[in-house]
């Protein structure tokens, strides 16, 4: 059950029997993230080359897996596609272009052909769509990438939907983000603290209401924003009242939580490893997430995370019952694939 709450990034092109996510395979590994390029260098080709490498390399993922695999990416369209034409897969429109046109039956084919995409390359969860409202266009990680569809929380939901239903009649899953709201920020969480007290607004929520009510809500990715309006002590990502208060019993979601990367600055320049893992799964969430795509990378990161989070179990500091809460939740996600 602690393997499949891990969801972790890794290197290679192509699968070899040493390499370490095969040892992560071996314990159970839930999901692994796909990236085109290592960052923040950006310089070496990380997982992506081109259409049937890909198609190739989930394949042999799955192959090794003792229980369905989360492939997952993030496949937002425009400027964040990792499946870009640089490698040969279709050129996307951003969320914003989409919503500017205002058309939910164009952005339901648009997603539908994205969908078609991964499909092929074997990637079952997209990490989209972003449902942040572009409360601030100067936004550097969601407003001034064109990440976000509208201003308008209304047009947010009304074109997130169509996105999901894009995806949905491709059989391809789909993941909320940036819960409880990004797009009033003026910082980047992957560079370090970012607090939304003063920016953020109840009007964030109105797309997670909206689609979580019609059934639309696959998984849900948490930010790591500070919101003191919520949780006066923990970012939103380490937040049981954020979490467990606002989420799941506010807004009355049973589906999968997952982490934004617990290695980005926000957390991980404030929290040791080991207590951002025992606070983030307190808190409720169900699928950790460690891209490992630093300047250094970790071979052991997969391990590193597995022994931490059974750890804490066998001492007692997070309870069996809450291991299986998750485990259920990714279960009945993991029955849902294509």
């Amino acid at each position: 059950m602690v393997g499949q709450m891990l969801v972790l990034g890794f290197r290679g092109t192509a699968l070899a029997a040493t390499d370490p996510v095969v040892a992560d395979l071996e314990r159970h590994l839930g999901g692994v993230v796909l990236f085109s390029r290592d960052v923040p260098s950006g310089s070496a080709t990380r997982n992506i080359a081109s259409p049937a490498q890909v198609a190739t390399l989930t394949a042999a993922l799955q192959a090794r897996a003792d229980a369905p695999l989360l492939v997952t990416t993030d496949q937002e369209g425009g400027r964040v596609a990792r499946l870009g034409p640089e490698h040969g897969f279709p050129a996307t429109r951003s969320a914003a272009e989409l919503g500017a046109r205002g058309d939910p039956a164009a952005t339901r084919a648009a997603a539908a052909e994205m969908a078609r995409t991964l499909r092929a390359a074997g990637v079952n969860l997209n990490l989209a769509p972003v449902v942040d409202v572009n409360v601030n266009p100067a936004n550097p990680i969601i407003g001034a990438l064109g990440r976000s569809f509208s201003p308008d929380p209304g047009v947010v939901a009304e074109q997130a939907a169509a996105f999901v239903r894009g995806h949905h009649d491709e059989g391809v899953l789909t993941t909320l983000k940036h819960f409880p709201g990004h797009g009033s920020s003026r910082a980047d969480t992957h560079a370090g603290f970012v607090d939304v007290t003063a920016t953020w607004s109840e009007a964030e929520l109105v797309p997670y209401r909206s689609l979580i009510g019609e059934g639309l809500a696959d998984a849900v990715m948490v930010a790591h924003v500070f919101n003191a309006t919520l949780d006066g002590d923990h970012p939103a990502s380490l937040s049981a009242a954020t979490i467990t208060g606002l989420l799941r019993e506010k807004l009355g979601y049973d589906g999968v939580v997952m982490s934004d990367d617990l290695q980005m600055g926000a957390i991980a320049q404030e929290w040791g490893f080991e207590e951002a893992v025992r606070l983030a799964v307190l808190a409720g969430t169900d699928l950790l997430t460690f891209s490992n795509n630093l300047e250094t990378f970790e071979p052991d990161l997969g391990a590193r995370a597995y022994a931490t989070l059974l750890d804490l179990v066998r001492r007692e500091e997070i309870g069996e019952a809450r291991i299986a809460a998750s485990y259920e939740r990714i279960e009945r996600l993991k029955a849902r694939l294509g």
